[in-house]
């Protein structure tokens, strides 16, 4: 016997729900989200503001949504949209006929996590004699490769950046490779700063040693080429520079297509064989995968090859221009305000930017911008480096660079004013002594409780204000910092019964 009101608290219902009625539902959920369009949100999204473009993407989307990617001799359209895609972001990245690298090949993947987990693994699996494997990335390389290194079993090296300028030196790149490493890492650009790292000399390095060299180009190997030929000082990373093996960019980020589409290309074919997992020894069929999920819906990548082929070459470079202005934009307005300074000078899409001496509280300065409509990313300090604000910029933020400005000046003016976060001394304590091992369940739900955190309230049960948790998570070491993000985001992925 259903018990129904039961069932109704949770999305299976006892007898079904109208179709506007459950719409209405998720409207009414979307309503506590951030804001994907109009040019206020610093991350997370890719907005180009190009009107009838989610209906493109959404219309192909469900034209293919039910397409499935695992055998490709039953979806042919399938298979022809991920070869256009992969030839597209070859020919953006310096390959292609005519080139310096006239056989690359390569994978539509889910995101840039998975691309990079591919490439780990593509790696490690070319050299089964090493026992051992490692790999070697700066320590601004993207979190995906320490997740790839976890889930793989493959050792982690990581060569710290410049504090001056937030890039690996390629001598301690170079110094680090072992015996045993099968992959060496650089990013174009890195996620935090925005800035590229050398690429040229690492490559070089690598390729001396006999190592496979990667470029994580998954945030801006879309826009920095663009950049390039707009006229910007934009240094080599892409398959013009000898020693790089394989290359990672996005399409969900600045081609503009909707989540999740990647796309990881291997200079050879012989590079990527042992991509694939194959397996025979069993009574069904044989599996074969070029990248890690099996079933794929073929909605997102037919929904990017509508969006590629609507904005084409010309609209990739209008976009880049216009993002370009709206980035010196937002990079003057930080330099206008006293109490703030630039990470780095802007070198592709993104603006970086933390307190001087005697400036702002910038998690109090992140809250006061929330509040002002403004969605920015806070980055916690890390080994030398001062805590900062992240702006991912996108064309849609064109429109909105003039108002930034003005909003950034009370902003910090009234976080001054608030004074910067006082922890109380117990809770300082806790954070900086405690180890993971030490963490309870009780612990947890104290520190969550005095923080605001898991509440019983509709939607995400978080605090309106988040400077007090990430000052808490500022002050606690990264093992540790790893320890309590996982409890909270634990304490708030909950069942709704």
């Amino acid at each position: 016997m259903i018990d129904e009101n039961r069932v109704e608290a949770g999305a299976l219902s006892a007898t079904g729900v109208p179709a506007e009625r459950v719409l209405e539902e998720v409207r009414k959920l979307r309503a506590s989200d951030a804001p994907t369009h109009g040019g206020r949100l610093f991350a997370y999204v890719y907005d180009p503001a190009v009107p009838g473009l989610d209906e493109l993407a959404a219309a192909a989307h469900r034209e293919s949504a039910h397409v499935n990617g695992l055998d490709p001799t039953a979806f042919p359209s399938l298979l022809a949209m991920e070869n256009a895609l992969v030839g597209a972001a070859g020919r953006v990245l310096g390959a292609g006929p005519g080139t310096t690298a006239p056989d690359v090949v390569g994978s539509v993947t889910s995101g840039g996590t998975e691309s990079l987990i591919l490439a780990v693994k593509t790696a490690r699996d070319a050299h089964p004699e090493i026992a051992a494997p490692r790999i070697v990335v700066p320590s601004s390389a993207h979190a995906a490769f320490a997740k790839a290194a976890h889930y793989l079993r493959v050792a982690l090296d990581v060569v710290p950046v410049s504090p001056e300028t937030l890039r690996p030196d390629p001598a301690a790149m170079a110094a680090a490779i072992r015996p045993e490493t099968v992959l060496i890492a650089c990013s174009a650009p890195s996620y935090a700063h925005g800035v590229v790292d050398p690429v040229t000399q690492i490559a070089a390095a690598a390729a001396e040693a006999g190592v496979r060299c990667h470029v994580d180009a998954c945030f801006g190997g879309w826009t920095l080429p663009y950049l390039r030929r707009l006229g910007e000082p934009v240094p080599p990373f892409d398959f013009a520079v000898p020693g790089v093996t394989s290359i990672s960019v996005d399409l969900h980020k600045y081609a503009y297509a909707p989540k999740g589409v990647s796309v990881l290309l291997h200079r050879d074919a012989a590079l990527r064989a042992p991509q694939y997992f194959a397996y025979a020894d069993w009574p069904g069929y044989t599996m074969i995968n070029p990248v890690i999920a099996s079933t794929r819906s073929g909605g997102p990548i037919a929904a990017a090859y509508a969006t590629l082929r609507h904005l084409g070459d010309e609209g990739y470079l209008r976009l880049t221009a216009i993002t370009r202005d709206a980035v010196t934009g937002l990079a003057d307005a930080v330099r206008a305000v006293d109490g703030l300074r630039l990470m780095a000078e802007p070198e592709s899409t993104v603006v970086c930017f933390t307190a001087t001496e005697g400036g702002p509280d910038l998690f109090v300065l992140v809250d006061e911008l929330t509040a002002r409509g403004w969605h920015t990313q806070p980055q916690l300090s890390y080994d030398g480096l001062p805590a900062s604000v992240h702006l991912t910029v996108t064309a849609a933020v064109a429109p909105r660079v003039a108002e930034f400005g003005p909003d950034l000046t009370d902003a910090v003016a009234a976080a001054q004013a608030a004074g910067p976060v006082a922890l109380p001394p117990e809770l300082t304590a806790l954070a900086t002594s405690l180890t993971p091992d030490a963490l309870t369940p009780e612990l947890v739900a104290g520190l969550a409780a005095g923080l605001g955190m898991g509440g019983e309230t509709d939607g995400a049960p978080l605090p309106e204000r988040m400077a007090v948790v990430n000052t808490l998570l500022d002050a606690a070491p990264p093992a540790l910092r790893e320890r309590l993000l996982v409890e909270f985001v634990g304490l708030l992925q909950r069942p709704t019964w």
